[in-house]
């Protein structure tokens, strides 16, 4: 259940940012360091998004389950992505959180732009 519900939310995180205009340039990118589950990029502009989805708020809302380990783990994969696919290509980056509640089948979306 958890799997799906995580599943669920990176695809909808993923259908939304494409509808901000930015393009999707890897899903789930995996490295020593850890995961990020989006890249996108609009311009020169490339943001690292962590999704997290949960199918109630009971015991609190999605962006309360990141903590600083999490945090850390992102930065630096981001930055093995950096020297790994993009080196020498200048970009600004940021780093999104989109927190997706699913009520009801449906998902409440919230973004977090530089959420850390």
């Amino acid at each position: 259940m958890r799997k799906e519900t995580g599943r669920r939310g990176e695809e909808l995180a993923a259908l939304y940012l494409s509808r901000l205009g930015f393009e999707i340039v890897e899903r789930n990118y995996r490295c020593r360091w850890g995961e990020i589950d989006i890249i996108c990029r609009r311009g020169n502009l490339m943001v690292f998004v962590e999704v997290r989805s949960k199918s109630t708020e009971r015991f609190g809302t999605p962006e309360e389950t990141i903590n600083r380990t999490k945090v850390s783990r992102i930065r630096r994969t981001a930055m093995e992505y950096l020297r790994e696919k993009a080196a020498g290509r200048p970009f600004n980056m940021r780093f999104d959180l989109i927190a997706i509640t699913f009520q009801k089948g449906q998902g409440n979306i919230k973004h977090i732009k530089g959420a850390f």
